[in-house]
């Protein structure tokens, strides 16, 4: 069945974009909520730092995984089946994480919860490419601005709602995901279940091999890398041998595919380490509360939800190319200003990460639409889901070297010529190797990308 036989309508389209934005605000806040809740659930259960930590591990590493597997399931089911299965289980995790008696009880409730939530932003990426794809650009900006919004927005609301009533409750938020379900089921078009084979031992192979990855980085323990490298390379034989792998090897070999992955990977660390560094900073060197802390990111977040379908207007209209340069641009800018004002007031920093933060949809929504136009369309889920993929280990990758460099004593003295030392320091020194990644990314993706063009929606379609 062909996108064009898969006609959605104009109030049609637009009932599917505000659901799909609505059910990814709550799959995203439902992840960054937890995090100013983990000292009460550790509280509650008597158990240690490390096996708190598990709350947000086991949620990362399966919500990453998930999103690979449901974009290459979407290359042969129908998204309404896909998002009916994964908000149903989303919600079942929610309900099951209301009434934990116990710790292991709460993980599997967090596990359940990141194997449905999973489906929300792997599909809701694949919706604009497979049904209405001359509008992408647009609704990609859309997407993306959510989640930067939601990421920014989630902390405060579980900090709100935690502190007022119980950490148990931050999972009532994800129940109400269900209220979405009929509408979606109504207003997805119905797809015809496609012929094809899924490699499902290569499936296997690849998920333990990138569960290994993450957990290294979240628990530095080299067994973890150990099993990464002898997983993957297993997988890496299946798929040279396999008739039609999991992953094809001609994705790979898409220099443009390819780079597009590496140049969002990076962008999205360099975000996500921001949203990781700036609480601990200003923790310790303005000694903020966590309302206080969430209201130094709402800024930047609230702006990022209003321009992220700025940034996709502008991908239509003058090609995504120009688009993630300017998102990089923008990235870089941000935190090397960050640099200089680590340390000088609460208030500059918020100002200052505002312009970083413009970045955060800008990167997202154009390295998608770069994809969705490089993929062959039976590669399009597969593709799109590495490229979910690849954003989430990055926020765990960020997490975990950051979190090691923050624990240097003793560093006294800033790089960057125009920022104070003394204990603000280190966070100008790892606000300015933020900017040389955003910087190396911009130029890997400019070389590579100086011969391509992809048409502005207005060459395509004047009107």
């Amino acid at each position: 069945m062909t996108n064009e036989s898969l006609h959605v309508g104009p109030a049609q389209k637009k009932k599917l974009i505000f659901l799909v934005a609505l059910i990814l605000t709550i799959a995203v806040m439902n992840g960054t909520m937890f995090n100013v809740a983990i000292p009460d659930i550790q509280s509650y259960f008597g158990i240690s730092s490390s096996q708190v930590s598990w709350v947000l591990t086991s949620y990362i590493m399966v919500y990453a995984i998930g999103a690979l597997m449901y974009g290459k399931l979407a290359d042969f089911y129908s998204i309404k089946a896909l998002l009916t299965f994964g908000i149903i289980l989303f919600a079942a995790g929610a309900t099951l994480g209301l009434f934990s008696e116990s710790f292991a009880m709460l993980i599997v409730a967090r596990v359940l919860q990141a194997a449905g939530g999973a489906t929300i932003p792997a599909l809701g990426f694949v919706i604009p490419a497979r049904f209405f794809p001359e509008d992408k650009g647009r609704v990609f900006g859309l997407i993306s601005s959510t989640i930067a919004f939601a990421s920014g927005v989630g902390p405060i609301v579980g900090g709100l709602l935690g502190g007022w009533l119980s950490w148990r409750y931050l999972f009532l938020f994800s129940i109400l995901s269900l209220l979405a379900l009929p509408f979606l089921r109504k207003w997805l078009p119905d797809e015809e279940k496609r012929s094809g084979f899924i490699d499902y031992l290569g499936a296997a192979l690849f998920g333990v091999a990138i569960a290994g990855i993450l957990l290294f980085v979240t628990t530095l323990q080299w067994i973890f890398l150990l099993m990464f490298i002898v997983f993957m390379a297993v997988f890496a034989f299946r798929t040279a041998k396999a008739d039609d792998p999991f992953i094809r090897p001609s994705l790979l070999r898409n220099k443009y595919y390819t780079v597009t992955i590496l140049t969002s990977f990076l962008g999205v660390c360099s975000m996500f380490g921001l949203l990781f560094i700036i609480p601990l900073m200003t923790r310790e060197l303005y000694e903020l509360s966590t309302t206080q802390i969430g209201l130094v990111i709402f800024p930047g977040a609230i702006l990022a939800g209003f321009l992220g379908r700025t940034g996709g207007d502008l991908a239509d209209r003058h090609g995504p190319k120009v688009v993630v340069i300017a998102a990089l641009v923008f990235i870089a800018f941000g935190t090397m200003l960050l640099s200089g004002f680590a340390g000088v007031s609460a208030v500059a920093v918020s100002v200052v990460l505002i312009i970083a933060y413009i970045g955060f949809p800008l990167i997202q929504s154009s390295t998608a639409n770069i994809l969705s136009s490089v993929l062959e369309e039976n590669e399009t889920g597969v593709g799109i889901g590495m490229f979910n993929l690849m954003n989430f280990m990055a926020g765990a990758f960020s997490s975990a070297i950051f979190g090691a460099v923050l624990g240097i004593q003793g560093v006294t003295t800033s790089l960057n010529p125009f920022a104070s030392g003394g204990s603000s320091a280190i966070y100008s020194n790892v606000y300015l190797v933020l900017t040389l990644v955003s910087l190396f990314a911009l130029a890997m993706f400019m070389y590579t990308f100086r011969a391509f063009r992809v048409e502005p929606r207005s060459e395509k379609n004047p009107e």
